[in-house]
């Protein structure tokens, strides 16, 4: 049997919004990166183990934009992101997760690197107590599922 399951633009952009509405529990989102230490976690609800954490940044009070309609999917953009003025740890930077910031609920997770990531950085090696920005991050939900 085929699968072809495809979700209207509409309903895309209300998952999408979703993602801001649970990011936005408490008083604002933070956006944390890590080394991968022993791996990636298979999955943003596995528990961080002998990963490092690199550097934390501050999302606004209102993490992401609405969605907007893309060619086929929706799309959340972060609203702005402050810069961590003085990273937790020297180490490669993996992956990222976004958090809320009062409960720390993990909300999404996804790769870094410096091309082909979710999170496209000039360079993954982090030093601690530099300087650690992310200029801009989307999310899109794609409307057609595998």
């Amino acid at each position: 049997m085929a699968k072809d399951f495809i979700l209207t633009n509409a309903v895309a952009q209300a998952l999408a919004n979703a993602i801001t509405t649970a990011a936005d529990a408490g008083t604002g989102a933070v956006f944390n990166i890590y080394s991968a230490g022993s791996g990636v976690p298979a999955d943003a609800d596995v528990a961080i183990d002998d990963q490092t954490l690199l550097a934390q940044l501050a999302m606004s009070s209102t993490s992401f934009g609405a969605a907007t309609d893309g060619t086929g999917k929706a799309t959340i953009a972060a609203n702005s992101i402050s810069d961590d003025e003085s990273a937790n740890a020297t180490g490669t930077a993996a992956f990222f997760r976004v958090l809320t910031q009062d409960g720390g609920t993990v909300i999404c997770q996804g790769t870094a690197g410096t091309s082909d990531a979710d999170l496209v950085m000039d360079t993954t090696s982090i030093t601690a107590g530099s300087t650690v920005s992310v200029s801009s991050f989307t999310i899109d939900v794609p409307e057609q599922g595998s």
